[in-house]
């Protein structure tokens, strides 16, 4: 598959969202807050497709320091999509519209109480961003081939569960679920694969 930041890359990546059959039953898990996060796709410095990826400000409440993707909890009459537009201007500066919207992936649940839906959208123009400082340490663009290739990701076992922990390796460090587990996902998806990633586990640190 093609990866640079074009017209026929954002073609390929809509239609193969539109064909992944998408678990929604409706409900939301007992405990759980919604919230939404965007897979914004943008050009990186090379002109091919990347995904946007922050580290969190230390000076966060919650999850200070560690990676994510820009999001966070749905408002009262929010919807998903609405959210993780808001979200991506708030924390990047980054302004689209439902129209740049082009997939829904399935939601996860997180260990410290959010069912997070991962929505995908994409970014004609994006070389201007401002990350706010309060909430974002850093942004990255991580080339659609990082995520694809098969060495990617990998798993490993703790002693809290029973369920993989899923790691995406990022510039010499890993990079854990919620996050991991939506971008293998999409991962997935890209390949024309259905792959759900519920049951992926989450390391300790995030169960807060």
């Amino acid at each position: 598959m093609l990866h640079a930041h074009d017209h026929h890359t954002r073609t390929v990546i809509a239609e193969r969202c539109r064909a992944f059959p998408r678990h929604d039953d409706g409900v939301t898990p007992a405990g759980l807050k919604r919230a939404a996060v965007a897979l914004a796709l943008v050009a990186d410095d090379g002109g091919k497709a990347a995904l946007l990826l922050t580290f969190r400000a230390a000076t966060l409440r919650a999850h200070s320091n560690q990676w994510a993707l820009p999001g966070g909890r749905c408002d009262a009459g929010e919807t998903a999509v609405d959210t993780a537009l808001r979200e991506l201007h708030e924390e990047l500066g980054l302004q689209l519209g439902t129209d740049d919207v082009i997939g829904i992936l399935d939601d996860y649940p997180t260990r410290s109480g959010y069912l997070i839906t991962p929505v995908v959208a994409w970014a004609a123009s994006s070389a201007q961003l401002a990350p706010n400082p309060a909430e974002v340490a850093s942004v990255h663009r991580i080339p659609l081939t990082s995520v694809t290739a098969e060495d990617a990701f990998s798993f490993t076992s703790i002693p809290e569960s029973d369920r993989r922990v899923i790691r995406f390796r990022h510039d010499g460090d890993y990079i854990h679920a919620p996050t991991a587990a939506m971008i293998y996902q999409f991962g997935e998806v890209l390949a024309g694969r259905v792959t759900r990633v519920a049951d992926l586990e989450q390391p300790v640190f995030a169960w807060k």
